[in-house]
């Protein structure tokens, strides 16, 4: 980076601190950024301040919004008496993509990790409580990740629905479709024969 004029280190030094982007790739970034044309580099500035500026929190699940009500929990089709459960807003855009769900969400925006200095209170478990106990909901979906921080999650928000009237469901792990037995960990495979289902 020795070689670079200080506007470009500079450059290079903010786009490497983006997640997954190391220092190779910043500079092939920066260096793009460089020959791009003049209006590409100001529509490209102006997005990532307009994203700060106008997306916010959701004020019921806490999904990302420009409005104080996202587009699925406005959408009166869904069922509002179904709650899915995720770790952060790319969880949820992941299962919107498959089609399958036409419940509704709630997002943590994180995961237990008491290691990192990530408690109970660091996620939006207060406000999930808040949503079940103003009644109406029939079940509550837990998809956090399949991974130490997930389940850690997943085992915290079943011991606070305990006692409730409320169907409290995890998603199913496993093989996935497609997939070769022979090819698959040790740790999916004993999750697909400990959640088999009848045929």
């Amino acid at each position: 980076m020795k070689a670079y004029a200080q506007p470009i280190k500079r450059l290079i030094s903010e786009l490497s601190k983006l997640p997954g982007i190391g220092e190779k790739t910043a500079t092939r970034l920066a260096n793009h950024i460089l020959k791009a044309q003049d209006e590409d580099v100001r529509k490209l500035a102006e997005s990532i301040i307009d994203v700060k500026k106008k997306i916010k929190l959701c004020r019921t699940c806490l999904n990302l919004t420009e409005a104080d009500v996202c587009h699925i929990c406005h959408d009166k089709s869904r069922d509002q008496g179904i709650i899915c459960v995720v770790e952060e807003p790319d969880a949820m855009a992941a299962i919107e993509e498959s089609g399958g769900y036409h419940g509704t969400y709630h997002v943590l925006h994180g995961a237990l990790a008491p290691l990192d200095g990530v408690g109970p209170e660091n996620l939006h478990l207060n406000e999930l409580m808040k949503r079940i106990n103003g009644g109406g909901i029939k079940e509550v979906i837990i998809a956090t990740n399949p991974d130490v921080h997930g389940e850690a999650t997943a085992l915290l928000i079943i011991k606070m629905l305990k006692g409730k009237n409320i169907k409290v469901t995890r998603i199913a792990t496993g093989v996935p479709m497609g997939g070769d037995l022979k090819y698959v960990d040790k740790m999916t495979l004993s999750k697909s024969l400990e959640f088999r289902r009848g045929m």
